[in-house]
């Protein structure tokens, strides 16, 4: 809003004249993104959800678009709709340590090794390689971990939070506390994945699954094996290691 929009808008507000003017992005980047459609029943159903100003949870098998959806369903709305959404930020754990003092450099370059399929989705999206570090340069998308995120209150954004498989009820209760005004969130993850080492942790999934489902604010959709967009032969792999009992729980001896 410039300097004369707030004056005139003051000014009529004096005079007891209830009058509104809507903002716009300011937002500018040598960017396009094309648009495009979902694939399946459980796709349109996300953007359905998203157009209704729902907070989401995105619950499935592995190759289903949930993150990719959640990244154009954001983006769009970032860059091209009205505010108050001013950037999207991805949030997710850091395992398997839960540490990321085990990697080598400064912040910026431990949270590059979990940035890889964002960039690899802004690619995709736009066309062009460097297209996720503009949109960071521009202050468009932000990256954080789920060891940075106590103490802050996130208001103004769109939220992912991907792979939520991988973390325990402790992180996505601080992930969700953080959230403060003009905020959605979009939780991605599938707790067949869970790359956790105890039991009691990935059942921490379950539970805040279960307070979300009760929540109005939130759709929860679960995506299974018609869903599967990635290729021929991962659908295939997936429903056969369904069908023969085979998950990410099952010991190998």
């Amino acid at each position: 809003m410039t300097r004369a929009e707030k004056r005139h808008l003051r000014i009529l507000k004096e005079n007891g004249v209830s009058y509104e003017i809507e903002e716009t992005k300011t937002i500018k980047t040598s960017l396009h993104m094309d648009d495009i459609s979902p694939l399946t029943n459980n796709q349109a159903l996300t953007f359905e959800s998203y157009s209704k100003n729902k907070n989401i949870l995105l619950h499935g098998l592995a190759g289903t678009g949930k993150t990719f959806i959640s990244m154009y369903l954001a983006l769009k709305d970032v860059l091209y709709n009205k505010l108050p959404y001013k950037k999207v930020i991805v949030i997710r754990s850091v395992v398997p340590t839960r540490d990321m003092g085990f990697l080598p450099g400064s912040v910026t370059d431990k949270t590059k090794a979990y940035e890889g399929p964002y960039q690899a989705i802004c690619t995709e999206l736009f066309q062009r390689n460097d297209a996720y570090q503009i949109l960071k340069t521009k202050g468009v998308v932000e990256f954080m971990t789920t060891s940075f995120i106590r103490g802050i209150t996130i208001s103004n954004a769109i939220v992912i939070v991907d792979e939520i498989n991988n973390m325990t009820f402790h992180e996505l209760d601080s992930v969700i506390t953080r959230l403060g005004e003009n905020c959605k969130v979009v939780l991605c993850g599938d707790f067949r994945q869970s790359d956790l080492p105890r039991q009691s942790d990935k059942l921490g999934l379950k539970r805040f699954m279960d307070i979300l489902e009760h929540m109005g604010s939130f759709r929860y959709i679960e995506f299974d094996e018609d869903d599967i967009v990635r290729s021929a032969m991962v659908k295939e792999y997936i429903i056969m290691k369904d069908k023969l009992g085979y998950n990410d729980q099952v010991l190998i001896s």
